[in-house]
């Protein structure tokens, strides 16, 4: 007779968006992992349709609330190749330093509140021990640092309003983007007591994806530049970011609304996100996270998922370092700050590295500098393949445990799991219900 357990999550709470999890066990294999989302689509590339051009980074920043800037970026970076735009070096910088705001906003958010209390055995991070204060505090204290930096550069924290196709709106003024240095200095040590917390998590075992897929530079850490890497246990295969669209394939399956992604040719699942920069890019990290990420003891080209929690403290650390070295710099305004845009018919694709991985964004314009069409695939879609992999490889191991965990046990391995990719989780403090059907 059949030994046969289902795991059916209805509705992940707490998500940016609607998902579920279903999985079935048969004689102690698995059968079924889905990692599904059911949120109707919201036709953000059908919307762009027939908008100026001017218009598409205002309207893709509202896509996520977490990361409007990388979707401003890309968007940006993608139209001003199509139009035949090269901006100057000095709105390039400002670029970098608001991506860093970014950056760090998310990255605690998601290293304090979200994931944390997963090594510490608490439900919230407001029920960590008391020991853990300061920890918690340093967070709020980063969060609120890069949003400091959105404001400055952006014009706001969320969804900012002073982004535009050849540059910005109107260059910050100087007092403001200096002003932020005392705060980073301070932020700066947040950073590395933060790491040093999170460096003493007992990190469980957990899957360790084997392709991994990020821009890589040989000129700095990545964000809005560089070429696209794809590493694999036979061997790496690099090129420019135009070729995304032949290297990665999306495809629609039966349980969710969103596209999953693969590699073509041999159909891999893989993971993009902090740990595929920082295997391709540690050369390229600041000094002081630089430092971190060599001495911790970890072979990035192969960390474990679980370990994604101490590369995210590594990349706020790393957007430190750069936005101090930016502010410092900063002597005057762009001029111009924006590249006067003149419309022609074109196309253009680009993908800067959002929090949670590449973004890439790709535009059909007309003569009349209208969009014709667009594509949009966000790092959540690509890792979602690689998440499903990941689940039943981490409850393969799990059922044949000498002594497996029981249903409340394996329902926080996959809770944690799912946490350490962050997918697109405005607060998932506590997002799995779990049931069992025997």
């Amino acid at each position: 007779m059949k030994t046969i357990r289902g795991i059916s999550v209805k509705s992940l709470t707490r998500v940016e968006g609607e998902g579920s999890l279903k999985v079935r066990l048969v004689d102690g294999r698995v059968e079924i992992a889905e990692f599904s989302i059911y949120e109707p689509p919201r036709f953000f590339e059908r919307l762009l349709r027939g908008r100026q051009v001017a218009e598409v980074p205002d309207i893709t920043a509202r896509i996520c609330g977490i990361c409007p800037v990388a979707y401003q970026m890309s968007s940006c970076l993608a139209l001003e190749k199509a139009l035949g735009i090269e901006v100057s070096p000095a709105i390039d910088r400002l670029r970098r330093l608001l991506y860093c705001g970014e950056w760090i906003t998310s990255h605690a958010l998601h290293m304090h509140l979200l994931h944390a209390p997963d090594f510490l055995g608490c439900e919230s991070a407001f029920t960590l021990p008391p020991e853990y204060a300061g920890f918690l505090e340093d967070g709020l204290a980063l969060k609120s640092l890069g949003n400091q930096i959105l404001e400055a550069v952006g014009g706001r924290a969320v969804h900012p309003i002073n982004v535009a196709v050849g540059g910005f709106h109107r260059g910050p003024e100087v007092a403001a983007v200096r002003g932020l240095l005392p705060a980073l200095k301070q932020g700066l040590e947040a950073a590395q007591r933060s790491l040093r917390v999170v460096q003493q998590f007992d990190f469980p075992a957990s899957p360790s994806p084997r392709v991994r897929l990020s821009l890589a530079s040989e000129r700095e850490y990545p964000m809005n530049h560089g070429e696209l890497l794809i590493s694999r246990p036979t061997g790496d295969t690099r090129g420019p970011i135009e070729t995304f669209a032949e290297q990665s394939q999306e495809f629609q399956v039966p349980q969710s609304t969103a596209l999953h992604s693969r590699l073509a040719g041999d159909n891999a699942a893989y993971l993009c996100g902090p740990l595929a920069r920082l295997a391709h890019n540690i050369d390229q990290l600041p000094p002081k996270a630089r430092q971190v990420a060599e001495s911790c003891g970890i072979n990035w080209a192969a960390a474990a998922m679980h370990q994604s929690i101490l590369a995210r403290g590594i990349e706020v650390l790393a957007a430190i370092e750069e936005a101090i070295s930016l502010a410092a710099a900063y002597q005057a305004p762009p001029a111009p700050a924006q590249i006067p845009l003149t419309p022609r018919a074109g196309s253009g694709c680009h993908a800067t590295e959002a929090p949670r991985g590449l973004l890439y964004h790709s535009y059909e314009i007309d003569a009349a500098g209208l969009v014709t069409a667009a594509t949009i695939i966000p790092p959540t879609s690509q890792n979602q393949a690689q998440i499903e992999a990941d689940l039943a490889d981490l409850l393969t191991e799990a059922l044949h445990q000498s002594e497996p965990p029981d249903d409340p046990q394996l329902t926080r391995q996959c809770e944690t799991l799912i946490r350490s990719y962050d997918p697109c989780i405005s607060c998932a403090t506590h997002f799995l219900t779990l049931s069992i059907d025997r």
